[in-house]
Parts: structure tokens; C-alpha cells; sequence
């Protein structure tokens, strides 16, 4: 009897291509990109980061919520500067007022302490930095081509994280201004305990005072597409008056963010063979809290996984599992939170008026806050617990003296 070897099946080119992946390029130095070298470097990748500031001050609020830090409990255990913060307020258009204590902690850095910090592990596990802008992104060739301060350099793979306002896209668009957002406001030297948070009438956007370690970021953020940058920053400044906020020192500062819509979410490309998109520059934001940085580290930390496992092609599956689902939903309901009405009011001061009369509701926004309530059980949870809110809310309306009672809720 005649025993014929089977014929071992001829790798394809992509799995040369992948078996031959040693040197990985990152354009974008912030929580994504920097977080996504760590691990690429800690697994043997050669990895060159490429960002033209590296460490410096975003402007933004600089919170890491529960679902951060628990994924990541070395934000919380750095040395490095930070300010944990555990009292929120909610201010409506109208003025009511909600103070409440959140179960669980606000980790809030100053970016530019958080980059570093982010950077440094980065360095620490082999990734060179190359402090220089990226001006050219070539993908078309089995080798990816890079041309940074005027000098050329090659890779097996690119991530892009960039930034929102990132045009080096291989094969996709950029960002539409209906997907940004325009953020703007001041670093103020003062001290406080609170996170404020203002929303503003029939506006997608809110005003925020967030304590830092040795001052504030107050701001604001509005759809780019809407408002001019005039008119946020006059909005901004009748807010630090009505909340007596000395501001002789501050430093003003403005940038773009992203802010996507659901069909931008839903079909844009963040990945191709030799190259995928992390952070901003993929548009994971939160389209009602603002909230980039858990989305930034998560993806960053996903695509060096999928990169590590040789799976680059299951990248957009490990995000849509795991938060890209959950952000659509949002993306649907961003305009009914700030420009629906519920009750004969507008949704954002019932929020307001709920959370400072129902302990019930106050648990939610915890949970919201933490991120531990996310948006797809969201609606069943609010639903499932409206009874007993609302009897909160008329059994503390009752029991409160007059004085306490608002004109606008008589």
C-alpha cells in the first residue's frame, strides 16, 4: 500500500504578511496611541511613536470614571498628580440645583501629567518616541510609508491616533463638522471639590468646572456645525460670573473634539490590513457625557491585542462587543437628553429636579457617572424604577420647607 504526504496549504499573503510583522508605527501621542505602544513593545513589537507635542495640556476635563480605573487601577495607584473628587452638581438652564455624593471616586488629571505618565510606561517598555509631526501616511504598499519632519520612514503596520482633526486616513474620511464638537474655556488657578456640570437651553452641549489638582478647567462644548466660537465663549463667561469664579489669571483655551453621529459610528472604516484607527481619531467618544479617555485607552489597548494575536481583521469586532454598540445608542438619544422635553419641561431640568428630590434617581446618576449604567439597560432601568421616583419626588416636594421650593417649581 502506497501512502501519499498530504501537501501542507500555501500560506496566503496575508499571513506572510502577518508572520512577518515586527515594526509597528503610531502616529498620536496621547492615551490611545501611547497606551497601545506599551503593550506592542511589552510583546516584542518594534514600536516608533510619532507626535509632534507628546506630553502636553488638553483641553478638557481630564476625568477617568470608575470603569477607567478599573480596568486600569494603575491610574488610580501612580504617584503621579491627581485629584480624586466624589461631589457632583448638576445645574439646569433654569437654575435648580442637585448636589450628590457619587459611590464611587472621579480620578481627575491634568492631561498633560496623564500623557506623560502614559508615555513614560510606553518608553519604559521599549517604544522609541520620535518627537516630530507626521505629514505623509502612504498604505498602499505591502510597507507602510511615513514621511515625519522631513525625513522618510517605513512600517509593517500603522496605528493612527491623531486626534479628531487627523487627515492622515489611508481609507476612510475625516470627520464631518456634524461630527465634531468645538470645546473651549480656561484654566483657571483656583481650587474647589465639586464637578459642576451646566446644561444649557435646547443646546447639545453643557458648560463643566472640573478641579484639578491646582486649578480648574472650566468650559464648554457645543456641535461645531451650531454655535460660533463667539457665542460659546459669552456662554461661558456669564457662567464663571454666576458662580463668582475668579478668573484674573486664567488661560484660554479652545479645541475640536469628536462628537459622532450614529451613522458616522455605525459605517465609518477604522481598519484596513496594514493600518487602524484608535481614540479620537476613530471618533470614540461618548456623544452625551464627553467622556474620550476610557474609549481612547480601550481601544488603544484592543487594537495592541489584536495586533499581538495576529488578528488585526478582529479589531471593529472587539470594539463593537465591547462599547461601539453601546455609543450608537447614545448617538440616537444625544438630542432628546438636550432638546426633548418630558412633563411639560425640558428633559435636562427634569433631570435636575429628580435627582435633587429621589435618592432613587441620585443612584442612577452614580451609576452614570462611575459608568457602571450603560445605555442599552438604561431605558428599562429608568422605566422599571419611574413609580418610585416619582413618589420621591412629590413625597420631598411636600415635606420641604417653602423656601426651599423654586419659583419655577411652584
Amino acid at each position: 500500500m502506497l501512502y501519499f504526504p498530504f501537501e501542507r496549504a500555501r500560506p496566503s499573503h496575508l499571513e506572510l504578511v502577518l508572520t512577518r510583522m515586527k515594526e509597528i508605527a503610531i502616529v498620536g501621542g496621547g492615551p490611545a496611541g501611547a497606551l497601545c505602544g506599551e503593550k506592542l513593545s511589552s510583546a516584542g513589537f518594534s514600536v516608533t511613536l510619532f507626535d509632534e507635542h507628546l506630553a502636553w495640556e488638553k483641553p478638557c476635563g481630564g476625568g477617568l470614571t470608575h470603569k477607567a480605573i478599573e480596568k486600569y487601577p494603575f491610574l488610580l495607584d501612580s504617584p503621579a498628580a491627581k485629584k480624586e473628587i466624589r461631589s457632583a452638581e448638576l445645574i439646569s438652564s433654569r437654575g435648580h440645583r442637585a448636589r450628590f455624593e457619587m459611590s464611587r471616586p472621579l480620578v481627575i488629571y491634568s492631561r498633560a501629567v496623564l500623557n506623560g505618565l502614559l508615555l513614560d510606561r510606553a518608553e519604559r517598555a521599549g517604544c522609541k518616541m520620535h518627537h516630530a509631526r507626521v505629514t505623509r501616511v502612504d498604505t498602499s504598499s505591502e510597507k507602510v510609508q511615513l514621511t515625519a519632519a522631513g525625513k522618510d520612514h517605513t512600517a509593517d503596520f500603522v496605528v493612527l491616533a491623531g486626534g479628531a482633526r487627523n487627515q492622515l486616513l489611508p481609507g476612510t474620511t475625516p470627520l464631518q463638522p456634524k461630527d465634531l464638537e468645538v470645546t473651549l474655556g480656561y484654566f483657571i488657578p483656583a481650587r474647589e471639590e465639586v464637578v459642576k456640570i451646566k446644561f444649557l437651553n435646547r443646546m447639545s452641549g453643557y458648560i463643566w468646572s472640573f478641579p484639578r489638582t491646582d486649578h480648574l478647567s472650566v468650559g464648554i462644548c457645543a456641535k461645531m456645525a451650531e454655535y460660533t466660537t463667539q457665542s460659546l465663549r459669552d456662554l461661558l463667561d456669564g457662567f464663571i460670573r454666576d458662580e463668582s469664579i475668579p478668573n484674573d489669571s486664567a488661560r484660554f483655551y479652545s479645541h475640536v473634539l469628536p462628537s459622532p453621529e450614529f451613522t458616522t459610528l455605525r459605517h465609518r472604516k477604522i481598519a484596513g490590513h496594514n493600518w487602524a484607527l484608535a481614540g479620537d481619531a476613530a471618533a470614540y467618544v461618548d456623544p452625551i457625557t464627553g467622556e474620550g479617555l476610557f474609549y481612547a485607552l480601550r481601544s488603544g489597548d484592543l487594537l495592541a491585542e489584536s495586533l499581538v494575536n495576529r488578528q488585526p481583521e478582529s479589531y471593529p469586532a472587539r470594539l463593537r462587543a465591547e462599547f461601539v454598540v453601546d455609543l450608537e445608542i447614545a448617538a440616537h438619544l444625544v438630542r432628546r437628553v438636550f432638546r426633548g422635553t418630558f412633563l411639560g419641561g425640558a428633559v435636562t431640568t427634569r433631570m435636575v429636579q429628580f435627582a435633587r428630590r429621589s435618592a432613587t434617581f441620585r443612584d442612577l446618576l452614580r451609576d452614570l457617572f462611575s459608568g457602571a449604567q450603560d445605555y442599552r439597560t438604561l431605558r428599562k432601568r429608568l422605566w422599571n424604577q419611574f413609580g418610585v421616583t416619582l413618589g420621591e419626588f412629590i413625597g420631598d416636594f411636600f415635606r420641604a420647607p417653602h423656601s426651599s421650593i423654586t419659583p419655577q417649581e411652584e
